[in-house]
């Protein structure tokens, strides 16, 4: 009996040991998967930044060309 008891215990200690490798390899990638988008909403940030900044120069320049030809001025 004593037998027994010590085979299922051995065995419900190398469930618990493959069950903790199991989370420390999906804990792992989700590590990786994280990092990964973290690095990737900072890049989409900064391009997004750079985007705005040339499309508020646009838009000025479009409004001081708009204001020169309201006011009947020549573009050259």
């Amino acid at each position: 009996m004593a037998s027994g008891h010590r085979e299922a215990f051995q065995k419900q200690i190398q469930q618990d040991w493959a069950n903790r490798e199991y989370i420390e390899v999906i804990t792992g990638s989700i590590k990786k998967i994280t990092d990964f988008l973290n690095s990737f909403d900072m890049s989409c940030r900064s391009r997004l930044a750079v985007l705005n900044e040339k499309l508020t120069t646009l838009e000025r320049r479009i409004e001081y060309l708009e204001a020169r030809v309201t006011k009947g001025e020549t573009l050259t």
